[in-house]
């Protein structure tokens, strides 16, 4: 590794890296990626891009591998999760370092990353040994029936950059519980992490072959979900990626977690001081790149004016931009040029159509890159906008008023996407209601649409853009078994 200095410090850079394929770290005949940190704007080293023979490569070790690791006992498979778990935890410092160069979010949200995917692995490998099946009353006095799970085979996962190590766990964990192989596929600028967290597994006890790493963009990623030896696709990313995957996957088993849009509503009885917590919250974590960002804020327009005074002072007051090194640095870098072009673009239309930008609305001046985004509060946002139509990805408050529950729903509703809301209120009723009626995954009653548990079957809504499948707890294990029957005379 070699050092690259910081904006308040030196860090260690990977420097030029190589696959993981089969249990060991192998060089690649194709061209190298060069990988530039969002936090100096200093190359950071190269990873390898791999071509149809790597590919190839690695899916005929994850079959061979996978027809032998789900013979292995569910408690051993349990046994080298949790000793992943702790190999998690005690490199915590160095992969969180490492992650944050690489990404750009802030030390402690790196930290708290891998603490999850850490938790990860030992929860999935409690989840594996309590997933049971049920003896089933036939219609046959003669025949007796039962249920019990197997592993669906050899899985491509595909992973996004916002979360490098905790999007690898959230798939690896549950599927290794359960005896699948896997071949994954970081994107090739935040890979570093995710390749370094393989001596771990090795360490732990993986088998050779059931955990590849295959960095890469779009055409690795379609060789992969077009291979004749994948199984099945676990994806999450956008929802236009995830149509070309599904369009390529054909009948395979697919697990898909794509765009998000909110909302969170806000209505008149709401508490106001905590709503705007929530939604400031929700817009600069992870530099609001994430699926379950603050993208749109529906306020009812008895308290809209309140409520802007106390997303304004709660911003002031909370938000600080900088050196995501700094522990005093809650809103680091945005990650990579197209998604700051998009905020600009978003941005502009919002201008255009008449909004009202009261905090922040461009590129900050005086950082090494031009990746660090002024945190933004945007009124008067209209409906029919960038800012309000599509997923903008970044630290921005966009603020969109309603004069009555049934507007607010109405506008909620009439986006093609669904993947978590929020609503504050204080009364009971309007909240079962919103949390029936908005038409997302998951609605969240009086917190932040980025409020998360690891054990929350999260993802979208059906007739929505979002996808399907279910990522967290015992949900994600039984989305990557089948469900067998066994029927057996007497």
């Amino acid at each position: 590794m070699t050092a690259v200095q910081g904006l308040g410090e030196t860090v260690a850079a990977p420097g030029d890296v190589r696959l993981f394929i089969d249990g060991e770290y192998v060089e690649s005949a194709g061209e190298r990626f060069e990988v530039v940190s969002p936090v100096t704007g200093g190359v950071i080293g190269t990873v390898p891009v791999p071509g149809a023979a790597e590919i190839d490569k690695a899916v005929a070790a994850a079959r061979a591998a996978q027809r032998a690791w789900s013979r292995v006992n569910v408690w051993e498979r349990a046994k080298v999760c949790h000793a992943i778990g702790d190999g998690i935890t005690a490199r915590r410092e160095s992969l969180a370092r490492l992650q944050t160069l690489e990404q750009g979010k802030p030390l402690a949200e790196s930290f708290a990353d891998i603490d999850e995917a850490a938790t990860l692995f030992h929860l999935h490998a409690e989840d594996a040994v309590r997933l049971t099946g049920e003896t089933i009353s036939s219609t046959d006095s003669a025949k007796r029936m039962w249920t019990f799970y197997k592993p669906v085979g050899t899985w491509a996962i595909i992973t996004p950059w916002n979360f490098p190590l905790l999007m690898f766990a959230e798939f690896v964990a549950p599927g290794l519980a359960t005896g699948n192989a896997h071949v994954v596929k970081p994107p090739a600028h935040t890979a570093f992490t995710v390749l370094a967290a393989m001596e771990i597994l090795q360490e732990a006890g993986v088998p050779a072959g059931l955990v590849s790493i295959l960095p890469g963009e779009g055409r690795t990623g379609q060789l992969l979900v077009e291979h004749p030896g994948i199984d099945a696709i676990g994806f999450i990313g956008s929802s236009d990626t995830g149509a070309k995957i599904q369009a390529s996957a054909g009948l395979k088993r697919s697990m898909m977690e794509c765009s998000g849009n909110g909302p969170l509503v806000v209505l008149d009885d709401a508490d106001l001081a905590a709503a705007a917590r929530a939604a400031v919250y929700g817009a600069y974590v992870c530099s609001g790149q994430v699926c379950c960002a603050t993208e749109r804020v529906l306020v009812h327009e008895a308290v809209h004016g309140a409520f802007v005074e106390a997303v304004l002072a709660e911003a002031d007051a909370t938000v600080r931009l900088g050196d995501p090194f700094d522990a005093k640095t809650n809103l680091g870098p945005l990650n990579n040029q197209g998604v700051a072009a998009k905020m600009d673009a978003h941005l502009a239309d919002a201008r255009a159509r008449g909004a009202s930008v009261l905090r922040g609305g461009k590129r900050a001046d005086g950082y090494p890159t031009d990746l660090y985004y002024e945190f933004t509060v945007v009124d008067d946002v209209p409906v029919d906008s960038l800012l309000s139509k599509f997923e903008s990805f970044g630290p921005v408050v966009p603020l969109i008023t309603g004069a009555s529950d049934d507007e607010l729903l109405d506008i909620a509703n009439a986006d093609a996407l669904g993947l978590q809301g929020a609503v504050f209120t204080n009364n009971l009723s309007r909240a079962y209601r919103f949390v029936e009626e908005l038409a997302t995954g998951q609605v969240v009653v009086n917190d932040s649409t980025c409020w998360w548990d690891i054990n929350m079957p999260f993802g979208g809504a059906g007739g929505r853009n979002t996808g399907w499948g279910r990522i967290g707890g015992k949900h994600t294990l039984l989305g990557m078994t089948d469900l067998r029957t066994g029927a057996i005379s007497l």
